[in-house]
Parts: C-alpha cells; sequence; structure tokens
C-alpha cells in the first residue's frame, strides 16, 4: 500500500533520490510509543515504510494470534500521515530482501533489538531507536486481560 507513489523510483539506489527508512513491527494494540517510534523513524529521511507482521509470522514468533488483524493493522499503520508506505511482513528471515526491495537507506529498529540487525548494516545504516518508557502492548494486553 503506497500513499505516495510518486516518491517511489524502483530504479533509484539508496543514496540516490528520496531517504528511504524501513522499519518492521507487529503493531497490535496501537499506542503512544507506536506513534513515538514511527514519527522518530520518519525524522530520519524522507519516506518511512513499514514491515506489518503478518498474522502467522506473529503466531510462529509470539505464540498467539495478534488481538487484531493484519489487514487491520496494515491499515491502521498506513493511515499515520509519519508513513508512506506499508506492507506485509511474511518472514523474519526475508528482511534483507525487503531492505534491498525497498531500497532503504536506514533500518529502524527499537533499542530492545540493539545489535540484532548490525549484520544488515552492508544493506544499508542501522539505527536502534528507544522505546517510549512504560508502555507496551504485552503489557496492555495483559491489563485488559486481568480487568474484571
Amino acid at each position: 500500500m503506497n500513499r505516495h507513489p510518486q516518491h517511489h523510483d524502483a530504479g533509484a539506489a539508496p543514496s540516490a533520490g528520496p531517504r528511504t527508512i524501513l522499519t518492521f513491527g507487529t503493531f497490535d494494540v496501537l499506542h503512544i510509543g507506536h506513534v513515538n517510534i514511527l514519527d522518530r523513524a520518519r525524522a530520519l529521511g524522507d519516506r518511512l515504510v513499514v514491515g506489518v507482521s503478518s498474522d502467522a509470522l506473529n503466531l510462529a514468533k509470539k505464540g498467539r494470534l495478534p488481538i487484531y488483524s493484519e489487514a487491520d493493522r496494515l491499515a491502521m499503520i498506513a493511515a499515520l500521515r509519519c508513513v508512506d508506505e506499508v506492507f506485509i511482513e511474511e518472514s523474519l528471515e526475508l528482511k534483507g530482501d525487503y531492505l534491498q526491495r525497498h531500497r532503504a537507506a536506514v533500518l529502524v529498529m527499537g533499542d530492545d533489538w540493539q545489535g540484532r540487525f548490525d549484520h544488515y548494516s552492508a544493506l544499508c545504516e542501522v539505527v536502534y531507536l528507544p522505546r517510549t518508557p512504560s508502555i507496551s502492548t504485552t503489557e496492555i494486553i495483559e491489563v485488559i486481560r486481568r480487568a474484571p
């Protein structure tokens, strides 16, 4: 889903044309921490592309399906002003392919992943941004589950 197709030049190298930032996430139960990191990622370049984890990937990764479907999560992230394009991330092993396909100049991840994506530095710059303190989807879900 590309909101600004005029910004995407499939033949351009990462250093030519717009500086593309790429990030990934589940983005289930959207909260201010998600908005903060996406805004900060977007500030690093000219366009922000977001890979939203598929339902199947989440089930494999976390042992549970997300609260919201991949279609709903994709739509919510695409609706954010800071996001230029979204796609479904089908596999963790394809991150390098996604970086190349979207001609990313920068891969942004939360600092809870510090060091785990450094091997992609041959493809693009890798930046780890601090998470918003005291908020996480897992904690929100647990609070909701404990509510009477």
